[in-house]
């Protein structure tokens, strides 16, 4: 049985979808961009900025699932130009300092709301 995650902790889904679902002890995030989760506007800043958001954003769904940064297995990077890729990077690494999860990262022609990176991810729950 799948159980629908939502949490006024983080930024409202902004279509028809679900913050995340749980079901057989894992955790599915959709894409998290950086919305401010109290005013569900986008952020300012740059690129460093904007993942912060993001992995802050992904850190409150995960709680709210009863996980956390260090239950991910596999994330999906989506970027907006990959040249920023090793900017991203830094941030990302800071979040995930020990035993990172698998990972993709495309290149997207364009993101939500034109952001510069999206992340969702999988993770154990409990």
């Amino acid at each position: 049985m799948k159980n629908i995650i939502s949490t006024d902790r983080a930024p409202k889904a902004i279509g028809p979808y679900s913050q995340a679902v749980v079901v057989n002890g894992l955790a599915f995030l959709s894409g998290q961009i950086p919305l401010d989760p109290e005013t569900n506007q986008l952020i300012q800043g740059d690129v460093v900025a904007q993942t912060v958001r993001v992995l802050e954003n992904m850190k409150i769904v995960l709680d709210a699932c009863g996980s956390s940064l260090a239950q991910v297995v596999k994330t999906t990077v989506f970027v907006k130009d990959l040249s920023e890729f090793a900017t991203i990077n830094e941030t990302y690494a800071k979040y995930f300092p020990e035993n990172p999860p698998a990972r993709s990262t495309v290149e997207a022609a364009r993101l939500p709301r034109d952001v510069r990176v999206e992340i969702e991810c999988v993770a154990i729950v409990g």
